[in-house]
Order: structure tokens, then sequence, then C-alpha cells
């Protein structure tokens, strides 16, 4: 496989997801909407590296380092880096510096980089010494909660927070959901029940638009590489 994705569940409130990749013999992938900004360390030729991710309003195309293999933390939407906020990322990320095989440097302090087993422990002491926050009003938003504050008030802190409008995260997250379905071979027509879309073109411009797939594609596994986890376990 031109790549190789595994992803987890957490049980961290600050953690969404943590995943590893592996890459074989490709130069780049479509990447995938996502509503989370996150932590990302790789090997690669021998060197190691770290960026930071943000949050990204669609598809797109992205290079890939051939014999590359992966690490990455996928922050909970409403949780942010103290010193980069999430809205400052949205469609864009940040080259961490000061990389080494065994730490990195973030917010003025060193790291030790971790596996895919200790992401949760390394998220635990960046919230301990401060470096990620979050804001708990999002946090109860995201638990179903309704506040005492005006719409207009509750989106602007929203975006505040995350850089996007909850109708966007409620969007990316629903494509997603949509892809694994197919890719995991449900008929396009349930899954537009399943989920919600008005009719089977409302979900074809979704998958485009987050996805850069067609569900025809997602069915039957086409396409370049994907940063999307399709096909394979997802494991807890």
């Amino acid at each position: 496989m031109a790549l190789r994705f595994t992803t987890r569940a957490s049980d961290s409130g600050w953690v969404d997801t943590v995943w590893t990749c592996a890459s074989g013999p490709v130069t780049e992938m479509t990447s995938v909407a996502t509503a989370c900004w996150g932590l990302v360390f790789w090997q690669y030729d021998g060197r190691p590296y770290a960026s930071v991710s943000g949050p990204e309003t669609g598809a797109g195309v992205a290079p890939v380092p051939a014999g590359a293999a992966f690490v990455g933390i996928e922050f909970a939407v409403g949780t942010s880096l103290r010193v980069l906020p999430a809205p400052a990322l949205v469609d864009r990320g940040a080259t961490l510096p000061d990389v080494t095989r065994r730490t990195f440097r973030l917010a003025g302090d060193r790291w030790e980089t971790p596996g895919p087993d200790d992401a949760e422990a390394l998220v635990e002491r960046l919230v301990r010494a401060g470096a990620v926050v979050r804001d708990p009003f999002v946090a109860e938003l995201r638990r179903g909660h309704r506040p005492y504050a005006s719409p207009r008030t509750v989106e602007r802190r929203f975006r505040a927070a995350t850089g996007l409008t909850q109708g966007a995260v409620r969007q990316i997250e629903r494509a997603r959901q949509a892809a694994a379905l197919l890719a995991a071979g449900v008929a396009v027509a349930e899954a537009v029940t399943r989920l919600g879309y008005v009719d089977e073109p409302h979900l074809a411009r979704a998958l485009r638009r987050y996805v850069g797939r067609t569900a025809g594609q997602l069915r039957a596994g086409g396409g370049r590489p994907i940063a999307l986890d399709l096909g394979q376990r997802t494991t807890s």
C-alpha cells in the first residue's frame, strides 16, 4: 500500500484520535478536511521532524516523503496551543524547530517525542504546563449542552476558539463519517439516510469538497492515496 494508516480513539478529553502512517513509494496524497489541529512527528531518511497541523476546511493534494513513518495526535475541537491558537492554524501549519530523535521544542520548552502508545502522556504534560488550553464553553457545546447565551455569542465564542463555525465542523465531521461508511461498503442511499443528507447529489458535493473523492471511488478504493483510515481497522 502507498499509505498505511491506523487510527485509534482516545480516552483523553483533550485528544480526538491518535494515528500512525507509513508511506510507501508515493509522492503525494489527498489531504482530507478536518476540524482538529494536531501535532505530527515523523522520521524520514534518518532525520526527525515535527510540525503543528491546523484545521483544514477542504480536501487538497499534499506531498508525501516516500519511506517515512509518522505519528500524529489530533486534538479535540475547542483545544488549542496557548502560543498558537487554532484560528491562526486554519488551512496552514507550522514546522517545529530544533527537533532531535528523542525530543522537540514547543512553546519555549523541550518535550519528549511520543510514540503511538504514549501520546496521551505527552498531552497530559502539555496541559499541566499550560501549553495546551481549552475553552470550557466549547467543550460544553460539544457535549450537547446549550449555554445561556445568544446564538450570536455562541457562534462568536466557538469561532474564536476553533477558527471554524459550528456548521463547518458538523459538515466536515459528517463528510468524514460518510467516507468511512462508503469505504466499508455501505450503499450510497443508506449513507444519505443515516447521516441526514438531503439527497445523493448533496452527499456527492460534500465528498468532493471535504474528502476529495466520489462515492464510487470510496467504495472501490480508487484514486490517489488518501490521508484517512479507510478500509482498515480503527482500534481503541
